[in-house]
């Protein structure tokens, strides 16, 4: 949920010089993102359907997303099955906040789909989609301020006009994982220090009851030591059935969580596979793995 009056205006980084550039050196490299085992998407496309496709529980097809004419997403297709946690790794630039608008309804694509559970997400209200069974924590935790804690949680569970046990069932769950949020109730959000913030926007997306959890860089302006309190809690999520897609700069982070993770450079998808297998590859090596200094685009 973001609070209204935020509008979602096109990043100074979105130059169509650099995105020419980009995709003029992507379909120049193309052939060295295939590697043992892994296909780049230029190359999957052309290959024979995969026999072992997972039964999705999200299913993003062919998705593109443009601003003001430039193309933020070009045929990004992913999926997510049900309990698995699922990394979208990228630098700054790649798409991957628009990615995680567009799977979440905020914005509309361009061209492509959306489905959850083989339901339409495309095409929907934004504030129709926590009913669909999506909860996302988008980057810069976008907490109300002037609210309270209690206040920001409960408007998570807005569509479900939950009675007054059952909503203290979900505070209880949430503040279970978050107990720091329990101890300062009635605080406002815009008192809280950014890790707690995180806390808050992580289970005000829980109150939803989500089906799937999109987190959007939640490492983001954290210290390692926040950090590892914030994993602590998305690994007990993952590990009682949630189905997560985690949106990371920090490849590291992402592929100690996930077991399979998409890499998005320059708007489209460069690399997939498992994270075993990810981790060989020389293009993931040099650059998302601290091997090479990676320049925004």
């Amino acid at each position: 949920m973001i609070p209204p009056g935020r509008p979602h205006r096109q990043p100074a980084r979105h130059t169509r010089r650099a995105r020419r550039a980009a995709a003029a050196f992507y379909e120049a490299n193309a052939a060295q993102y295939t590697v043992a085992g892994i296909q780049s998407t230029a190359v999957r496309s052309a290959a024979s359907p995969d026999s072992t496709a997972i039964e999705s529980l999200l299913s993003v097809d062919g998705v593109a997303y443009a601003y003001r004419g430039i193309e933020a997403l070009r045929d990004v297709s992913l999926e997510v099955a049900a309990g698995e946690a699922v990394g979208v790794v990228g630098p700054n630039g790649a798409g991957k906040t628009t990615l995680a608008k567009v799977i979440a309804g905020i914005l509309a694509p361009s061209r492509g789909s959306v489905a959850l559970a083989g339901r339409p997400v495309s095409g929907r209200r934004p504030h129709e989609v926590p009913a669909l069974g999506i909860g996302i924590v988008l980057e810069g935790r976008h907490v109300f301020a002037g609210q309270t804690i209690r206040t920001n949680l409960e408007m998570g569970a807005f569509w479900r006009k939950l009675r007054r046990g059952p909503l203290a069932e979900e505070l209880a769950k949430v503040f279970a994982l978050f107990p720091d949020l329990e101890r300062s109730l009635g605080k406002r959000a815009g008192d809280l220090s950014g890790g707690q913030q995180q806390m808050l926007a992580v289970g005000r997306a829980l109150m939803g009851a989500p089906r799937l959890l999109i987190l959007d860089e939640p490492s983001m302006g954290l210290s390692p030591k926040l950090a590892a309190r914030v994993y602590e809690a998305f690994t007990s999520l993952r590990d009682s059935g949630l189905a997560i897609l985690l949106i990371e700069q920090n490849a590291t982070l992402a592929f100690e969580f996930c077991e399979r993770a998409y890499v998005l450079q320059y708007g489209r998808v460069a690399l997939q596979g498992k994270v075993a297998e990810l981790r060989e590859a020389d293009l993931v090596r040099r650059i998302y793995l601290g091997k090479e200094a990676v320049a925004a685009a």
